[in-house]
């Protein structure tokens, strides 16, 4: 504090006294002075006080990775409203191909000078990204929250959905009808709750006696196509039933099925992950593992409001867990 009252003075050219009044929000400072020792927080990289961000003291920035998967409105829906009931606005950031990056949304969101971050299924969740960004939040002290699994060293609260039970719900529903040749189609290869999933699913099968070769496995882009692709290998393998790591991949291994002139459920069973938006109107509608995403959301802006707060938050991780919900997409093993 005194290091950042005498660097912020000496660029301004005011006492320290004079720096601690605008810091405190107390009179005797004129306007210009006051804006003065503003403008020199923002330059020399400290976060202005909260009650004298004004209005864009109350902005949160909501950075998420595409809209086109229906998870992902329905989740900003979810933390929007919560937002707004504690008084904060959302900036909505999303990722697209060849569009404005992560890192690059962290830059206009740290101009604005927002008061908190939340970060859903971003970089932070693959191994192998860039994390810069993520460390000069945390060197800032700003207050962040992950949703999602993440990379251990980015010690940010996270709130996450548990991978563990998802498979374990999935791969029993499929076990009970039958299935012993169950495939596995995941998303990138360091996309960490995938390799989470990945870790359980061998647990598991092993538990139950469930063959698991590694060609049973498939990793990735979390796209129709992705899905559709890496689904056709699977079946050429002879998997009766698949295991997806999100709807939209499920979505995917069902085009791939009917492009091999293969019924679902008859021929290939089908669970997807997310219970997105429509994922019971599908054809057929498409059994998946529900995330509970508006306690999610709730539970995430709750870190963030204490955050922001001042409130001290441990950089733990609180798991949710999921349900199961069986719809058509899958049936008992053909005989």
């Amino acid at each position: 504090m005194t290091r950042r009252l005498a660097e912020v003075a000496q660029k301004v050219g005011v006492s320290e006294a004079t720096v601690s009044r605008v810091l405190n929000g107390r009179p005797g400072v004129s306007d210009a002075t006051r804006e003065a020792v503003l403008t020199a927080l923002d330059v020399l990289g400290y976060e202005r006080p909260t009650q004298l961000r004004g209005e864009r003291g109350r902005l949160v920035g909501l950075v998420l990775p595409e809209l086109q998967n229906p998870i992902f409105p329905a989740f900003a829906e979810v933390v929007g409203d919560a937002l707004a009931q504690k008084g904060f606005t959302p900036v909505l950031c999303t990722r697209t191909a060849g569009g404005v990056s992560e890192a690059e949304y962290v830059d206009l969101l740290l101009e604005q000078h927002v008061s908190g971050v939340m970060f859903a299924s971003g970089l932070f969740a693959q191994a192998d990204a860039e994390h810069a960004h993520y460390e000069r939040l945390a060197a800032r002290r700003l207050p962040v929250v992950l949703v999602n699994a993440g990379i251990e060293r980015l010690r940010f609260p996270r709130v996450s959905c548990d991978d563990g039970v998802a498979v374990e719900q999935a791969l029993g529903h499929l076990r009970s009808l039958g299935h012993e040749r169950i495939g596995l189609l995941l998303g990138p290869a360091d996309h960490v709750p995938s390799q989470r999933k990945l870790a359980e699913f061998r647990t598991i099968a092993a538990e139950l006696g469930v063959p698991t070769p590694p060609d049973f496995v498939e990793n990735a882009m979390f796209s129709l196509e992705g899905g559709q692709a890496a689904a056709t290998k699977l079946i050429e393998r002879g998997v009766t039933g698949v295991i997806c790591a999100s709807d939209v991949l499920a979505l995917g291994a069902v085009r791939a099925a009917r492009r091999r002139r293969l019924s679902v459920p008859a021929d290939l069973s089908v669970v997807g992950f997310d219970d997105s938006a429509f994922m019971n109107c599908t054809d057929p509608p498409l059994t998946t593992v529900r995330q509970p995403i508006e306690a999610m959301g709730r539970a995430a802006v709750e870190l963030l409001a204490n955050q922001i707060r001042g409130v001290s938050v441990a950089p733990d991780e609180l798991l949710f867990e999921p349900e199961l919900v069986v719809r058509a997409s899958t049936a008992r093993v053909a005989t």
